[in-house]
């Protein structure tokens, strides 16, 4: 669906875009691909991988509404990766992590239906649900911004849907490059805030090619939960340097002991598929009724339980110390 079709990318010079764009340019021909973002050097270096001719890349902030309005001119799709991510960071500077999550979540929306774009996915985390940090709150904002957005476009075509999950996998500022420089470093020990600590785990590739499939399950509205993995600190602290002993250090401002995906109080608008679940909204839009259950490629979903929770202690699915090793040696 991406052959001759223009798509932007908010944020992508991070670990999310230049994935994306590799796998886009390797399945698809596509007419042009818009990298915008507002780090110049990430920009010029990323132009030495990526110099295909469809490659375009636009300085800008999502802060910024018109400069998005004129990057978006001639879009098809777009993905919104751009984000304010971490979250002792953002309780200690909550102004700038709503101008960016919040308010830029608001211009491009605006920017879409502007320009008229058919299809726009932004990226949430599990820290979205049911959130006790700031970052997860502007996170749930924006989650709610854009499924409202459906709405907000009235007669429009431009159609918007969201896609959370957890932890990626060796994604800058996560845990795995943390735990791997004290190892090439010396460290006499690992640092792990809590030995009861879980977190759902995702490949950079699983989450690039979910949001991929998912331009062509979406209706508009939903939120896409993929099936992943979960895993214990204390297991991959294992299975990186199975010879340091761990130090507890403590939980850090904002963070949670376990990971939450689609919290309680969702179940009753929750359908489950084969591989993900999706989260429909709760309000019912005025210009269209959708039926969530059967979704752009056909699959179909039944209700889930009405407990029913996706909880990183939880889950049914746990990776092995072994298991934890192999997934990060993944490129």
């Amino acid at each position: 669906m991406f052959n001759d079709k223009s798509i932007l990318i908010t944020g992508g010079t991070g670990s999310f875009g230049r994935r994306f764009i590799t796998n886009l340019l390797k399945q698809y021909t596509p007419r042009r691909v818009v990298v915008f973002s507002r780090d110049e050097l990430k920009q010029y270096e990323m132009q030495q991988t990526f110099n295909a001719p469809c490659m375009r890349y636009f300085l800008g902030d999502v802060r910024d509404g018109e400069r998005l309005t004129q990057a978006m001119r001639g879009i098809d799709f777009v993905v919104h990766a751009a984000a304010l991510k971490q979250v002792p960071a953002a309780e200690y500077n909550p102004t700038e992590c709503i101008r960016t999550n919040v308010s830029g979540a608001e211009n491009v929306i605006k920017a879409a239906l502007e320009n008229g774009v058919q299809k726009v996915i932004a990226l949430s985390t599990d820290k979205a649900a049911s959130p006790i940090n700031l970052y997860g709150a502007t996170k749930l904002l924006s989650d709610k911004l854009f499924v409202a957005a459906n709405n907000i476009g009235g007669g429009q075509a431009t159609r918007f849907a969201v896609v959370r999950y957890g932890n990626v996998v060796g994604s800058r500022g996560s845990v795995v490059p943390f735990f791997q420089k004290l190892i090439d470093d010396g460290a006499t020990a690992l640092p792990i805030t809590d030995a009861r600590m879980t977190r759902f785990w995702i490949t950079l590739d699983h989450g690039v090619d979910f949001v991929l499939k998912n331009f062509a399950r979406m209706r508009g509205g939903e939120l896409f939960v993929p099936k992943i993995p979960s895993i214990r600190i204390t297991d991959l602290a294992e299975a990186m340097a199975p010879h340091l002993p761990h130090q507890i250090v403590g939980i850090r401002p904002g963070e949670k002991l376990h990971e939450l995906m689609v919290p309680l109080d969702d179940a009753r608008m929750t359908l489950e598929f084969e591989d993900h679940f999706v989260i429909q909204p709760s309000a019912r839009f005025t210009n269209v009724d959708i039926d969530y259950a059967v979704d752009g490629l056909g699959e179909r979903g039944k209700p889930v339980d009405e407990d029913f929770e996706y909880r990183s202690d939880t889950n049914p699915q746990f990776l092995s110390v072994a298991e934890t090793a192999a997934l990060n040696q993944r490129p």
